[in-house]
């Protein structure tokens, strides 16, 4: 953690010394929600955008501070994208956890997280921006660090939830699927918690420890960013060793297969059966 605050500051000096040094001085930069950063709370980003007068303009710097573990900031295209937490057809997403997004286009923008039971809990922004002629217009941001493909979402266990004693039902869920990078998994329960920890044998002996990130809001969305194996368990160690832990094993993001246009097959020789009946009713000179 420490070390990721280091490079966050890092790239914040960077970004600001660039603005000023290229004439960007004028503008601002907000960190979403001040104090409370980014996570799920009802109207708190609709009125922290009306607060204070506050006026965005192109060229301002929006910072998402949060837990990427279980949050993102999917920049959406539109209004109606907005309202009902669709992630499906994102125009970016961001997911380090402190993320800078530069306003470079006036209008209206629409963030959400992709985290959709937290979204519908109010985590969304809106916000218009504003051309000011006065202010030079800056370049376009680089892409974001790490943007990840929008994949599936899996609610574990799916109707039984994060709920199951049974030594073997989260196995046999787990093995029926495939899961590659960009998709993610839904933990639903009630007075649980989900750990993710280190390795096979944290795993194997329910040895919550020394917990890789930790979940307890009861709808906890956990994308999966890299390949390789997860591991996730209870802390409560009776119901760990009943069954409840969870492996899964993340494959790389699948490429997308494009086809060749093949020209479509003619039966040429139905067709010249057509074209000769089609002749005996030509006129004869």
């Amino acid at each position: 953690m420490a070390i990721r605050t280091r490079i966050f500051s890092f790239v914040f000096v960077m970004i600001m010394s660039f603005m000023f040094l290229s004439g960007y001085s004028s503008a601002k930069i907000y960190k979403v929600g001040d104090s409370e950063g980014w996570t799920a709370k009802d109207d708190v980003y609709y009125a922290w955008a009306n607060t204070d007068h506050k006026e965005f303009h192109v060229g301002d710097s929006l910072v998402f501070e949060y837990d990427p573990n279980i949050n993102d900031v999917t920049h959406v295209s539109g209004a109606l994208e907005y309202e009902f937490c669709d992630y499906s057809s994102p125009k970016a997403v961001y997911n380090t956890g402190h993320d800078v997004v530069t306003l470079t286009e006036p209008g209206f923008h629409y963030f959400i997280t992709s985290n959709q039971a937290q979204c519908v809990l109010g985590q969304k922004l809106e916000v218009l921006v504003i051309h000011d002629p006065s202010r030079p217009v800056p370049p376009p941001p680089p892409p974001p660090s790490k943007i990840l493909p929008v994949g599936n979402t899996y609610k574990v266990g799916d109707s039984e939830g994060w709920r199951v004693y049974d030594s073997d039902f989260y196995n046999r869920w787990s093995e029926e699927k495939q899961f590659h990078v960009g998709d993610s998994l839904l933990f639903e329960y009630v007075s649980n918690d989900v750990y993710e920890i280190m390795g096979d044998l944290e795993f194997m002996t329910c040895d919550p420890t020394s917990p890789v990130a930790v979940h307890k809001t009861g709808h906890d969305l956990v994308r999966l960013t890299e390949p390789g194996v997860r591991y996730f368990i209870t802390s409560h160690s009776g119901y760990c060793e009943a069954g409840l832990r969870l492996r899964v094993m993340v494959g790389p993001q699948p490429k997308a297969v494009t086809f060749p246009n093949f020209p479509k097959k003619v039966d040429l020789s139905a067709m010249e059966r057509l074209n000769n009946w089609l002749k005996t009713f030509e006129p004869h000179h």
